[in-house]
């Protein structure tokens, strides 16, 4: 590394949608031709290159991970049961994150003696471990907000006493309760994470202003984390998917099934990486499907554990003899699924969704109208905006209701809605309109490619 160079580190919390979209950030930076240090645990650097999609992270040079260990953690499964569907399985791997504090520190020094400036740019939930690099007299760190604009100012103003906001109160008033989002243990990690971020440079979003300028620019003018300083440079991950090859998903299965399907004729379902259906969920589920008559590629995996990599995953049963009865119509995976280019394939008509921020933006990008089932987190939030502001999906389920089995019926009915009614095509020409625009703004002297632009010149001046 050349002495005048900056050099970036990411460090991302040990999630599969925070890893997700730090390592794709990665990918846009590197290709200013800036070093990219990807900082983060063994097992949890493993599983972001296993699963990214859309491109090929060992093909780029620019990319460099650092592999750190972490004292040994308690992997429990999920548990499909809970009332609060949060993962708390995975909150020991966030504690053990925290003792990458001193490894981290030791490596920016090391970067800071050979570069001209080292950018640290770190995910809001791990504020804890790169507290000391300010002491570093050439660094500045970004913090990455992972959620959306629309989800961060609701929590913002809840938090001051919903003051009288122009055009969208009306809207903010319908943001479900934070009941049955997060779990109590949660709180200690988030405080210390809150305690510890006493200085930032800025806020980097994985969003742009043509899906949430005016909660961005609420955001900035109400200071309400703290910084004016924001950069909407979403979406990071890739928005035309030219080749499989170049892929980690290059010869799945249901990518080659798509390819004999007719065009808008599939429904995508998959609830994510942290959420766990019970027994008597997954059939109502499948009876839906079956009875819809319509096409689909099912994900049906658990959540994860806090390692992926160890221990036994739950298989989850289907009504006896389903898989048989739906084979000519239906695709069922149990493993991780290529979501970036099913979402992309032209064959695809619509995405049953958790609303996870991460398929929430890749949906937007591809165009692709969701059938909205918020789980837990900020999920709910989305699930709003998605369905009120953005008017590109429908509710599966009112959140209010969370604690209900979803019936085969209800399943049915959302998805006829979706994808045979006159309502269900404006939502489509609506989704795919705005999919077209995400997609121009961040071509060459598009507003998107414009704002990441300005900070790279912000961060290389």
């Amino acid at each position: 590394m050349a002495d005048d160079q900056v050099a970036v580190v990411m460090v991302p919390l040990p999630a599969q949608g925070h890893l997700n979209q730090l390592l794709h950030l990665s990918r846009l930076i590197s290709a200013y031709n800036i070093p990219v240090h990807f900082a983060g645990t063994t097992t949890h650097n493993r599983q972001a290159k296993a699963r990214v999609h859309g491109w090929d992270p060992l093909a780029t040079n620019n990319i460099h991970f650092h592999d750190f260990s972490t004292p040994p953690f308690h992997n429990p499964p999920p548990n499909p049961n809970a009332t609060t569907k949060f993962p708390s399985q995975i909150l020991p791997a966030f504690h053990a994150s925290m003792e990458l504090r001193h490894p981290i520190f030791s490596m920016v020094e090391e970067l800071s003696e050979k570069a001209k400036k080292v950018i640290i740019i770190y995910d809001y939930l791990m504020a804890y471990v790169v507290q000391d690099t300010h002491s570093i007299p050439n660094t500045e760190s970004y913090c990455f907000q992972s959620i959306s604009a629309f989800s961060l100012y609701s929590f913002y103003w809840e938090l001051v006493g919903k003051p009288q906001v122009k055009i969208e109160a009306e809207i903010l008033n319908e943001v479900p309760s934070m009941e049955g989002c997060f779990v109590p243990e949660l709180s200690e990690f988030s405080n210390l994470q809150k305690e510890a971020k006493k200085f930032h440079s800025g806020d980097l979003y994985n969003t742009n202003r043509i899906i949430e300028g005016f909660y961005l620019d609420l955001l900035g003018k109400e200071m309400a984390t703290g910084t004016d300083k924001i950069w909407a440079i979403g979406p990071f991950n890739p928005v035309m998917i030219t080749e499989r090859k170049n892929s980690n998903s290059c010869s799945h299965k249901c990518l080659k099934w798509l390819d004999k399907q007719a065009s808008n004729s599939v429904i995508f379902i998959s609830f994510g990486s942290t959420s766990s259906l019970s027994d008597e969920q997954i059939k109502e589920l499948a009876l839906g499907l079956e009875k819809s008559g319509k096409k689909f590629i099912w994900v049906l995996r658990d959540a994860d554990k806090g390692n992926v990599f160890e221990g036994d995953v739950r298989k989850a049963s289907l009504p006896e003899g389903y898989e048989k009865r739906v084979e000519e119509r239906g695709i069922i995976i149990r493993d991780w699924a290529p979501q970036l280019e099913i979402l992309e394939h032209p064959s695809t008509h619509g995405f049953m969704s958790h609303c996870g921020w991460n398929s929430c933006i890749e949906s937007i990008t591809m165009g692709v109208p969701i059938a909205a089932w918020p789980m837990h987190s900020d999920q709910p939030r989305n699930s709003i905006l998605i369905t009120k502001v953005l008017k590109i999906g429908l509710e599966v389920q009112d959140w209010a209701r969370r604690d209900e089995i979803v019936s085969a019926m209800a399943i049915e009915k959302a998805v006829r809605r979706l994808m045979d009614t006159e309502e269900g095509e404006e939502i489509r020409q609506r989704a795919a309109a705005l999919g077209d625009a995400v997609k121009k703004s961040v071509m060459e002297g598009g507003a998107t490619r414009t704002e990441m632009d300005s900070f790279i010149a912000h961060i290389t001046r």
